[in-house]
């Protein structure tokens, strides 16, 4: 059974149909895009990251569309890689947004990385809009037997 809601805000949006649930409905009316300013949304964004392992190399990619090499920064301390940036939205530009999905603004992410990653020969590469961090790994010690004495 659906129940029809009608939002104030926007007259001009259609009605739509929502499940009976009180939950869903909560949701829905405290995420709704019209109850929130442009500024709400520009405070910081996260990008995926996907983590990966390839020929001993640990490999992390990420998708910073729009964003140049100079607005991206890479950093390795210790053993945790962080990347930072700040994407900036269209109206910066000097469009006039009638409608912004993207998300924009500042991020940073932080990953610990494993004692066997090598912090000391890592690559980036940055292309069509994807960064692509690769950590070669230190070869593993060969392990050995020991021997108990009696």
């Amino acid at each position: 059974m659906a129940t029809n809601i009608i939002r104030s805000g926007n007259p001009e949006r259609p009605v739509r149909s929502y499940p009976a649930s009180p939950f869903r409905l909560f949701e829905e009316f405290f995420n709704d895009w019209t109850f929130r300013s442009m500024e709400d949304r520009a405070e910081f964004w996260t990008p995926a990251l996907d983590i990966m392992e390839k020929e001993g190399n640990l490999m992390f990619m990420t998708s910073l569309p729009g964003m140049t090499e100079k607005e991206i920064e890479i950093k390795v301390e210790g053993q945790v890689l962080t990347i930072r940036g700040e994407r900036k939205s269209h109206k910066d530009s000097g469009y006039t947004c009638h409608r912004q999905e993207s998300r924009y603004g500042t991020f940073s992410r932080s990953i610990a990385l494993p004692d066997s990653a090598n912090p000391d020969d890592i690559r980036a590469d940055h292309k069509n809009g994807i960064l692509t961090i690769s950590v070669p790994q230190k070869p593993e010690a060969n392990p050995s037997t020991i021997k108990i004495n009696t």
